[in-house]
């Protein structure tokens, strides 16, 4: 063996591990970036939201339940700060303040 290493292959994850990782994850780039919005740094907060829109695409897992953002601007919506929610004919309206989008959803 002059020179060379040995090359060992690597352990194969299981999907299942995958999506508990890529859920994990999402939900704490979901926190970081409602703290972020709440001290006022709104392009880190679309930046969290950015990157846990990417891990859920590439392992197929939704979004943390609860969790809202604009699909507008990416924004996490947090009310009273950067989002308006209203109840109106059975449903909740959540205003985006930022770029004026209107998210409808049934209770």
């Amino acid at each position: 063996m002059s020179g060379r290493g040995v090359i060992m292959a690597r352990s194969r994850v299981s999907k299942h591990r995958v999506k508990e990782i890529a859920d994990l994850r999402m939900r704490r780039l979901a926190e970081l970036a409602v703290l972020q919005v709440r001290e006022g740094n709104q392009e880190r907060a679309r930046r969290y939201v950015h990157i846990a829109r990417r891990i859920g695409m590439k392992t197929r897992t939704p979004m943390p339940e609860g969790f809202r953002y604009c699909k507008g601007c990416q924004q996490p919506l947090v009310p009273g700060l950067n989002s308006r929610v209203r109840l109106k004919n059975g449903r909740i309206l959540i205003h985006c303040m930022v770029c004026d989008r209107c998210i409808r959803v049934r209770y």
